[in-house]
């Protein structure tokens, strides 16, 4: 059946219509076309050079789809690893919460986030601190978290303006703390996408200056969150959109990735609406995707039967 408005459209609309396709199809030509020949790249790395890297295609998912309980409505995004607890933080969108999550998934608390708009990073820093960034109000919050938190107000903790006043919701989503050099690594959605670094300096001390980072070699439609890996100074650089977890060295070359469709890497299901990821102290990669499901992946792991836990 015929569309209507088509049917009416000006000749030159239909060919403004159709290099507006064309060029959706070719970049994303373009961008299958470098995933391809970076994938012949990957293989002639050398065991020593994969040794020193995450190497993310030694991968295998061993959680599948894991309900985070009683979250179903609140819109899970971002994730970090807290190694003083041996725990995960995540924030929640809708209702903007701050949870704390055993490694397995559980619910072991949920802090009440007031003077948030649109949570949608977190990252444990040092000394007890999180960073929370909160993509609608262009902010970045670092607070003092502790076993006795039971809320926490924006107001009361500083907040460093990321600019980018234009960006609407399309601004920072992720959020690393590169322990080896003292700053934050952080990334920006799209429109344009991108990785910055805001050094941070002493428990008090306010941040630098939010400097761009090599990122033109990310062959990724978005980012939805960031890790770093302290071992090998290598990053983690989670796309909803490409489906894809994509290491980058400190220069921010690529490295090594694994596709998060089903049927790869172990995984029964694709994982939709990827929005969080983190590695622990054994070096599992953690990931939330939306609605509120947990992923683990394991390096040498078994292959596992799909897992949904109410």
């Amino acid at each position: 059946m015929p569309v209507p408005f088509l049917r009416f459209m000006p000749p030159r609309r239909w060919v403004l219509l159709l290099l507006v396709v064309a060029t959706a199809l070719l970049v994303d030509f373009l961008r299958l076309d470098e995933r391809a020949w970076f994938w012949l790249k990957e293989g002639r790395l050398s065991v020593a050079e994969q040794q020193a890297s995450i190497w993310l295609p030694g991968y295998r998912v061993v959680v599948q789809g894991r309900t985070l309980a009683g979250l179903a409505r609140d819109e899970t995004s971002g994730l970090s690893y807290n190694p003083a607890s041996d725990t995960l933080f995540t924030v929640t969108g809708r209702n903007p919460q701050l949870v704390e999550l055993s490694l397995a998934g559980e619910v072991l608390r949920r802090i009440p986030l007031t003077g948030f708009s649109d949570p949608e990073g977190v990252e444990v820093i040092s000394g007890g601190r999180l960073a929370i960034i909160d993509e609608r109000r262009r902010s970045l919050t670092v607070l003092t978290v502790d076993d006795d938190t039971r809320s926490l107000d924006a107001g009361d903790y500083p907040s460093f303006d990321l600019g980018f006043a234009d960006s609407g919701n399309k601004g920072f989503e992720g959020i690393a703390w590169d322990s080896l050099n003292q700053r934050l690594l952080l990334g920006k959605e799209r429109g344009p996408l991108g990785l910055f670094s805001l050094p941070f300096a002493g428990e008090d001390g306010a941040a630098g200056t939010l400097q761009a980072l090599p990122s033109k070699r990310a062959f990724v439609r978005d980012i939805s969150s960031l890790s770093f890996d302290a071992r090998t100074g290598h990053s983690l650089v989670l796309s909803d959109e490409s489906r894809l977890l994509l290491e980058l060295d400190g220069q921010g070359r690529p490295v090594s990735f694994i596709s998060l469709i089903g049927g790869l890497n172990g995984l029964h299901r694709s994982i939709k609406q990827a929005e969080g990821v983190t590695m622990d102290a054994a070096g599992n990669i953690y990931i939330v995707g939306e609605p509120n499901l947990l992923y683990v992946f394991s390096k040498d792991a078994p292959v596992v039967l799909p897992t949904q836990v109410e």
